[in-house]
């Protein structure tokens, strides 16, 4: 968890506010680090999380929460945490091998006819304990998706994935008033038919959202101090005007966490 990221998004785990919908997007950079932010700061809060890993094994999340002091294994154990590990159920999938977790999730590789009802009834079985009454151990239900477009290339339309995302919108921050973290990645290469659907994917989720965090590379290209820079943009419904607040920050990684600061406000630059 960055605590400086938290005082630019004004959150903490203590006080964070209910009934969002995050999105995390990239382009010529990584932004998987927010996605190992976010996990550790709905843990650390004591949120019921589902977590869809479609892009690395859960031994890859485990060691990086690791060192930001966040144990997975023991979050499972207690029923806090439910991961998807989407490499291993779409292998299993496709060497016809019964799930280890006894779910239909990935139903999808075995017959596209159905689309993603699988992956969407698992994500509604995981949430549908939490968050409701105030009765169960665990808080408010979170969503997290790493990443959608891992779902592209498994040749999902983009207008699945946008119904997907809908209806997990629906029961995680309507119904259940919880949080959804999703990542986008987006690479900017000419005449790529599923990067015009990362774009159009990008585009339409945006439109559901209701805070985007764009984490891109150096205009000036690399830098030893400055790794990147992230757009973070409010957006505020206010009756039939939506409004928008956009702040631009750059950052620095590190084995444990991360540095924000101001545009040009780097030590490297002063």
């Amino acid at each position: 968890m960055f605590t400086e990221l938290n005082t630019i998004l004004n959150t903490s785990p203590d006080s964070f506010k209910q009934g969002e919908f995050i999105l995390i997007s990239d382009r010529q950079a990584d932004a998987s680090f927010l996605i190992h932010h976010f996990l550790s700061f709905y843990l650390r809060a004591g949120c019921k999380v589902c977590f869809l890993g479609l892009a690395q094994s859960f031994s890859h999340y485990s060691a990086v929460s690791q060192r930001l002091g966040v144990s997975l294994a023991q979050a499972k154990e207690k029923g806090q945490l439910v991961f998807l590990e989407g490499l291993k159920e779409s292998l299993g999938v496709l060497l016809h091998k019964a799930s280890n977790t006894g779910s239909r999730a990935l139903d999808y590789l075995r017959d596209p006819s159905v689309g993603l009802r699988g992956l969407y009834e698992f994500v509604r079985d995981s949430v549908s304990g939490s968050g409701g009454g105030g009765l169960d151990e665990c808080g408010p239900a979170v969503l997290l998706v790493d990443d959608l477009t891992v779902l592209l290339s498994l040749g999902v339309s983009v207008s699945a994935v946008l119904d997907f995302s809908h209806y997990c919108r629906a029961i995680v921050c309507s119904q259940l008033q919880g949080n959804m973290v999703m990542l986008v990645r987006c690479e900017e290469e000419e005449d790529d038919d599923d990067d015009e659907g990362s774009e159009r994917l990008l585009k339409g989720l945006t439109h559901q959202c209701s805070l985007t965090l764009h984490v891109q590379g150096l205009p000036t290209g690399y830098c030893r101090d400055i790794h990147g820079q992230v757009e973070v943009c409010w957006r505020r419904r206010q009756g039939d005007v939506q409004q928008t607040q956009k702040k631009l920050f750059q950052y620095k990684l590190h084995d444990k966490g991360a540095a924000f600061f101001a545009r040009g406000t780097s030590s490297a630059v002063l």
